[in-house]
């Protein structure tokens, strides 16, 4: 009997020495590792949410909205999600991962939209080089629709990432409230506009790479959807676009980073703008992150905001269903920086 085909990258690697080649980027593509730096952390937006409700919500919706404008992310601290939480979720990930195949591939699936599943890069049907990431993709509200299909082992990870998200999403209709009142709206507008944000969580697994030059993480791409709420532990891999150039950005402790994505670069009609931002990858060490992606229902329409609107800022965007948009991305694979021409007038 012929072997059994390895599905995840994690499998794959146990018995490679060198990156096989549906996986090297074409030269032009690959991430010259030695020529990026990392960011001064003086550079990097970092809010703190501490008075939120108090004397410096002002200063709070502030500083967000300019983060927003000139960077498309920004990190949080004193977001109210416990340590023990976060080091859990970051536990029972790295756990889930580690598992023998048998206990896990059971989940792997190449269908998009299936609520629960285990994959790997971002298309694996699309023709193009792959992706140098194993994920478990989590429906996850409301949490007791999902929760039975989630997986069992580890014994307490259907506990912590329910709960984890739980909180993960208060956390960003939080966020979206002030973004929402940076852009001189009322601070439900755009929780309405879409619908309700429905989250998902990407449980993001790195693996270490033989030849972390010739392969990426995740190709340059911006979020599809709201925001995304993203935790991540101690090595570093997110870089974003700056003035041409990529750039590391820095882990800080006890840090949450927030990307913005494209449905807020339609909504503010280009006032704020969503981050171009890539995964590079290391030989040493494994890699684990946590994206929760807040997204609009799917049957929502979505457009500029007729308020930012007028005749000297007109309607950069045609109005659109949100499946429309995320159809459109999954079928490009993560191999066109952004997705937002698409969409323009």
């Amino acid at each position: 009997m012929a072997p059994t085909a390895k599905l995840l990258i994690t499998d794959i690697i146990s018995e490679k020495f060198e990156v096989p080649a549906n996986f090297v980027r074409p030269k032009h593509e690959r991430p010259n590792l030695h020529a990026v730096k990392e960011a001064a952390i003086e550079t990097i937006p970092i809010v703190d949410l501490k008075g939120i409700n108090g004397t410096n919500h002002h200063q709070i919706v502030d500083a967000i909205g300019q983060a927003c404008k000139t960077h498309g992310f920004f990190m949080v601290i004193n977001h109210g999600i416990q340590k023990e939480l976060i080091d859990g979720m970051l536990r029972v990930g790295k756990e889930f991962f580690h598992l023998p195949e048998s206990d896990r591939n059971h989940l792997y699936s190449e269908e998009p939209w299936r609520p629960v599943r285990l994959c790997t890069g971002f298309n694996p049907t699309a023709k193009s080089v792959r992706m140098w990431r194993d994920a478990l993709k989590l429906q996850c509200h409301p949490i007791e629709e999902y929760i039975n299909q989630w997986p069992t082992n580890p014994s307490d990870l259907r506990e912590v990432a329910a709960e984890y998200s739980k909180q993960g999403r208060e956390l960003g209709v939080r966020i979206t409230e002030l973004i929402s009142e940076s852009l001189g709206l009322e601070k439900e507008f755009l929780e309405e506009a879409m619908g309700g944000q429905l989250p998902t969580l990407s449980v993001n697994f790195y693996p270490p790479c033989p030849q972390p030059d010739l392969a990426l993480g995740l190709n340059p791409h911006t979020d599809a959807n709201f925001i995304t709420v993203l935790l991540r532990d101690e090595i570093s891999g997110l870089e974003v676009s700056r003035d041409g150039k990529w750039v590391k950005v820095p882990a800080v402790k006890d840090a949450l980073t927030i990307i913005t994505g494209d449905q807020i670069q339609v909504l503010s009609n280009d006032k704020y703008k969503s981050a171009v931002h890539r995964v590079t990858l290391n030989s040493k060490n494994e890699r684990l992150s946590v994206a929760m992606f807040l997204r609009p229902s799917d049957k929502i329409a979505v457009k500029p905001v007729e308020k930012l609107v007028d005749e000297k800022n007109p309607a950069i965007y045609r109005p659109f269903i949100y499946k429309e948009y995320i159809s459109t991305v999954w079928s490009n694979g993560l191999n066109v920086p952004t997705i937002l021409d698409y969409f323009k007038i």
